[in-house]
């Protein structure tokens, strides 16, 4: 069995929910009562959005990698970031991460391509959402990735960093989500929602709104996880 290493903290809320899901997804798999090996490192979600926010992309590289390098130390054979805004250098990331690590857009792009969509949007931080990480993999597979309006992302990245990091999830919050999904929905045809942030999924919990598919980025990147931990 390999010990997967993930870099946490990018909120905890949805770390928790990364090591229960792995847990459970492993549990399924194998039924022999036996329990997957894993190491969290939990970072400063603050200093990454930061990070992020002053785009001072070559220090946001060098404080995952060295997160990633704790993990290799601590005996991790491979690794994850438990969130979607850190993608936005997963691959200078990945050139210099002592581990292997798997891509939390490269696993979604796989599901939505399974399931024949074209056009889906994307909800996160404005990073995410306004970022090209998720657009440039798609559209080589012919998958067009329509993000809100301006308005309706700041609403968005709004509630993420003040609301959802922080473990606050509220009824109203949820509502508006929805209607934003609805609305892009009829405005932009899109077929299907990524939730291309790890807490979405803890506010977000069905698997559709308004008859279209939500994809639960956390659960994608755990299933393929727990994949390679059995390989």
């Amino acid at each position: 069995m390999k010990t997967v290493g993930i870099v946490g903290g990018l909120g905890p809320e949805s770390t928790i929910d990364y090591y229960r899901s792995i847990i459970a997804v492993y549990q399924k798999k194998v039924a022999d009562g036996s329990y997957p090996h894993i190491i969290v490192n939990s970072i400063d979600v603050n200093k990454a959005l930061r990070l992020v926010g002053s785009n001072d992309l070559p220090q946001l590289t060098e404080y995952f990698v060295g997160a990633i390098q704790r993990l290799a130390d601590a005996g991790a054979d491979f690794g994850l970031l438990s969130a979607n805004t850190p993608h936005i250098v997963f691959n200078d990331v990945r050139r210099l991460s002592p581990l292997p690590l798997i891509s939390i857009v490269e696993a979604t792009c796989e599901e939505v391509k399974s399931r024949g969509l074209k056009a889906v949007s994307l909800l996160g931080t404005r990073f995410t959402m306004g970022g090209r990480f998720y657009p440039e993999l798609f559209e080589k597979h012919g998958i067009a990735v329509v993000p809100p309006s301006e308005e309706e992302q700041a609403y968005i990245h709004d509630k993420y960093v003040n609301e959802l990091v922080k473990g606050v999830f509220l009824p109203k919050t949820r509502d508006r989500l929805q209607e934003i999904i609805a609305i892009q929905m009829q405005r932009d045809g899109v077929e299907g929602v990524i939730l291309g942030g790890t807490e979405l999924p803890l506010i977000l919990r069905d698997q559709s709104v308004a008859g279209i598919p939500l994809f639960d980025t956390t659960q994608i990147h755990v299933s393929a996880a727990v994949s390679q931990i059995l390989s």
